[in-house]
């Protein structure tokens, strides 16, 4: 006798007690662009609804957060002035720490994401020292101003520390560093398996990154691995991370899935830049039933094994969810 799937289909009220996966908004982190100055919105083009903003507009969007349900957010910066190091990131009256400061004071019950990172703050746009010679970044040069990185985000309050570098050896790095500075509770998000991906165009656009030279293809992965990837976030599991990432998140959901059997801790995606406008341009010109896709892609992350989904949908997603 064949199986008569339909019969859990037919009445509404039953698909919704079959159903296997679930999104809820204790799912997401938000993504935030906070720059200097005062009473700054400025919306992106390439990101219809996302904005750069200073750090008062930053205060004022928690408190909108707040009220979605939306309790954790991570924090890129943008600095008035760049340089070869990214010294901006190294300082603690820098644009991250000054911020990271401000929501802890004014939203003490935010959990504060930062990423780590030069790209954003560096004038070549890469994401640490560079190796003139081979044209790419210094691995073990850009490791030691990352744990500096890291104490000034920590002492400025972070809840979580996210190393978006590909470097290698940076989370066994930054452990060691934390715990040495008295930080051995702050947990690591890691950017563990972070390919070279076309995906990222617009947050280009918004975090003011793009390399003035080359690509990160010497440093981020080729997507075309798939052994590596899985490689990549074990070898994280092993060196002291608490999370591990999938980015970007839609072309790579057989990642997210093998990754997931193969580690033992949570699991995060990037729903990225470029994944968000694909949605956010077809739904403006009627390509697609906009909010239908839009929570179809949100389940496809935690049917692969998401625990975690960093995206610029998710106050979006959580006005869906109330309805």
């Amino acid at each position: 006798m064949f199986q008569r799937f339909r019969r859990t289909r037919l009445n509404g009220h039953l698909r919704s007690l079959v159903r296997e996966t679930s999104v809820s908004v204790n799912d997401f982190i938000y993504p935030l662009f906070v720059r200097s100055g005062e009473g700054i919105k400025t919306e992106v083009a390439s990101m219809p609804g996302v904005f750069q903003m200073s750090i008062d507009e930053v205060l004022k969007e928690c408190e909108e957060l707040k009220k979605l349900g939306l309790y954790a957010i991570i924090l890129f910066g943008i600095p008035d002035v760049k340089d070869s190091i990214g010294s901006d990131s190294l300082c603690e009256h820098g644009i991250i720490a000054k911020a990271i400061r401000a929501i802890k004071k004014s939203h003490p019950e935010m959990f504060v994401v930062t990423d780590l990172c030069f790209c954003e703050y560096t004038e070549h746009g890469h994401c640490g020292i560079i190796d003139e010679k081979l044209q790419t970044v210094n691995n073990d040069a850009t490791l030691k101003i990352s744990a500096q990185q890291a104490i000034i985000h920590a002492k400025a309050g972070a809840d979580m520390i996210a190393p978006s570098g590909m470097m290698d050896g940076i989370i066994q790095t930054l452990r060691e560093a934390l715990d040495g500075a008295g930080y051995e509770n702050l947990p690591i998000m890691s950017y563990s398996t972070k390919f070279a991906s076309g995906y990222y165009g617009p947050f280009r656009d918004v975090a003011e990154s793009t390399p003035t030279f080359g690509d990160r293809a010497s440093y981020q992965m080729d997507p075309a691995n798939r052994r590596e990837a899985v490689a990549e976030s074990i070898s994280d599991e092993r060196q002291g991370a608490d999370i591990l990432m999938v980015k970007p998140a839609l072309a790579y959901l057989d990642i997210v899935r093998e990754i997931k059997d193969n580690t033992s801790l949570p699991m995060a995606v990037y729903n990225v830049s470029g994944e968000y406008a694909m949605l956010k341009f077809a739904g403006m010109n009627n390509l697609i039933d906009y909010n239908r896709v839009l929570m179809e892609t949100m389940v496809s992350f935690k049917r692969a094994g998401a625990d975690i989904i960093i995206s610029y949908h998710a106050k979006e997603v959580a006005k869906l969810l109330q309805k």
